[in-house]
């Protein structure tokens, strides 16, 4: 940690010991992927917020940032499109949905469209 991460110490009280070293405890447990047999993501289209334009979503993933990420990529270069994955959803441009939908089953996830 650094000396002027101040944001991490909002909590902190003032100490009036001139050797107190704050320390932050990091609590967060490794996020576990489950399998594509167990995951049940849902695609969907919408135009909200983006100019009209359409865009293909998959939500509920259940797993590391790494491996969402890692799944994305599979799905923009099979599409040939681009796209993000975050926060737990992938973003591909343009309406996707049937072949998306194809490609995660044939990955033997549980995909619907909605």
């Amino acid at each position: 940690m650094s000396n002027n991460d101040w944001k991490s110490r909002l909590g902190m009280v003032y100490s009036t010991n001139p050797d107190y070293s704050y320390t932050t405890e990091n609590t967060s447990e490794p996020v576990t992927t489950l399998a594509p047999s167990r995951q049940r993501l849902r695609v969907a289209l919408d135009r909200r917020n983006r100019g009209g334009k359409q865009v293909t979503i998959v939500a509920d993933f259940v797993g590391s940032d790494d491996d969402l990420k890692e799944l994305g990529k599979m799905l923009r270069q099979k599409c040939g499109v681009g796209g993000t994955a975050k926060e737990g959803e992938i973003i591909i441009q343009g309406d996707f949905r049937d072949k998306i939908v194809q490609i995660l089953t044939q990955a033997g996830y549980q995909a619907r469209k909605i």
